[in-house]
């Protein structure tokens, strides 16, 4: 078969020609310059973010007939062999298909034997996380400490299911996802050299995911749109829906016109789209209006809808991008759970529209006067003990025994206040509990002391009246009380 897929032409040589990861390429460019090299390399990422094509590129730097080199010449027999996997010193392994260990043992018979032709040999071991348990510990005392001759590259798009064993062995790098902007310059790079004809829609839509998968979209949608690119063919063949049809959707929501939205929803169903799909884009719509609405510099009006949608955010208010935003992003789940798939994005559509923030008027201030300020909290209400009349209020902050209390404040009133009623017999009120007291020895205290009380009141007629504090006078010339007084009341 003499066509060959775009992701196997396009695959870089060099790492000069890789799309992103300069975080993983430095550090390997600078371990190739000065001759730091570790013997096992681990590689972790998503798929198609270029782990595979990472570790070829270093077996190709490390086997190159130039010497070990961090730009390969692509020209030499080893190089020429690694790129077109034929090269008896790298021994690629998929570790799906060879999960037992008896396949293990089998590989590494053979790792104490010196290279055939190259500088290294160098064992790739793809989806390495398929190994099983017993694989990993027939691998460990190898990878620890391998023949200098002997180096191992390791590719997984599952770190978390590695024995902590395994990755203390190796150096880990991490290969980030490729930003949109960048999978659509490469994509258009790669088009143009193919004279494929392309508009700027067509490119986009494959641009969320990796570049494998959008170099594959691009190869599906040249044989759909026999021989180019056209962003109408390119929805029909994914099943999306036209963006056009959601600005208009977005439209017909902040006019308020329900009956519109239904129209057309019922519009866009008869082409079988993802309803789900259609709900991303209307997020994606509202995310590009809200950066219209706060930072317009931030905007990319390259493409032709930018200018539909920076008129769309003129007309709406950050409240309603924000809302319809959280709305459009939470009604993925009502889409699923509905009855159909249907009927949850009118349910979805209909919602943003009963539940839109009314527009507040917030008259402007003229020159000169000051700045209004946010209304005062109000003021917390006062809670007084008891509901009789005559009842003190409650004492916030009770002064300790060593302060003096001014003569023009009133002192806090004790647990235990004292009233005296006309027929001179005082009464002690007990707060309504004593968590620290049974019932038992509460009432036999009350009772104990409201009859030395009573006694007490009777023998001294010059008691307080009602509603005064705890201050009664123990003889008529105000002196102390004696010490056979104080044992007679239990003081």
């Amino acid at each position: 078969m003499s066509h060959q897929v775009l992701a196997r032409k396009w695959r870089p040589g060099t790492f000069s020609e890789m799309v992103g990861q300069q975080h993983v390429l430095q550090a390997l460019v600078n371990a190739l310059e000065t001759g730091r090299l570790h013997h096992a390399y681990l590689f972790t990422g998503t798929r198609g973010v270029g782990k595979t094509t990472v570790a070829r590129i270093l077996a190709k730097c490390l086997n190159c007939d130039t010497g070990v080199t961090s730009t390969p010449c692509g020209e030499c027999g080893a190089c020429l062999e690694i790129a077109e996997g034929r090269s008896v010193d790298l021994i690629e392994v998929d570790a799906a298909s060879k999960t037992k260990v008896e396949d293990t043992r089998e590989l590494l018979e053979n790792v104490q034997y010196t290279p055939t032709r190259a500088r290294y040999k160098i064992y790739l071991i793809d989806e390495v996380h398929m190994l099983s348990n017993h694989s990993f510990n027939a691998l460990l005392k190898t990878l620890e400490e391998p023949p200098p001759h002997a180096m191992f590259l390791l590719a997984t798009t599952d770190p978390q299911k590695l024995p902590a064993t395994v990755l203390s062995r190796c150096l880990q790098f991490n290969l980030k996802n490729m930003q949109p902007e960048q999978i659509v310059a490469h994509l258009t790079h790669i088009l143009s050299a193919e004279s494929v004809d392309a508009d700027a829609e067509a490119r986009a839509l494959g641009a969320p995911s990796s570049m494998r998968d959008a170099l594959s979209l691009s190869d599906q949608a040249i044989a759909f749109g026999e021989g180019r690119l056209a962003g109408a063919e390119v929805r029909e063949m994914l099943g999306t829906v036209d963006r056009g049809q959601v600005l208009e959707i977005v439209a017909a929501i902040l006019e308020d016109d329900p009956a519109t939205v239904l129209s057309l929803v019922a519009h866009i169903a008869e082409h079988a789209p993802d309803f789900v799909s259609t709900l991303d884009e209307l997020a994606s719509i509202l995310h590009q209006m809200t950066i219209a609405q706060t930072v317009p510099d931030a905007l990319d009006t390259s493409w032709p809808d930018q200018a539909r949608i920076v008129e769309l955010a003129a007309r709406a208010t950050i409240d309603d991008t924000q809302l319809f935003w959280q709305m459009a992003t939470s009604g993925r789940r009502d889409v699923y759970l509905a009855s159909s798939a249907r009927a949850g994005l009118e349910m979805v559509l209909l919602r943003m529209i009963a539940f839109r923030p009314a527009v507040v008027i917030q008259p402007q201030a003229a020159a000169g006067d000051p700045p209004v300020k946010k209304p005062e909290p109000p003021a917390t209400p006062v809670v007084r003990e008891g509901g009789s009349e005559g009842a003190q209020p409650a004492a916030t902050i009770a002064p300790r025994n060593d302060q003096t209390v001014p003569t023009d404040q009133t002192v806090p009133s004790s647990p235990y206040r004292a009233s005296v009623s006309a027929t001179d017999e005082t009464a002690v009120e007990m707060p309504e509990s004593t968590p620290q007291s049974s019932p038992h020895s509460t009432s036999h205290t009350t009772s104990h002391t409201t009859s030395h009380t009573t006694s007490h009141s009777k023998d001294n007629p010059s008691a307080t009246g009602a509603g005064d504090p705890v201050s009664i006078d123990h003889s008529e010339d105000g002196a102390a009380p004696s010490a056979s007084e104080s044992d007679e009341r239990g003081v």
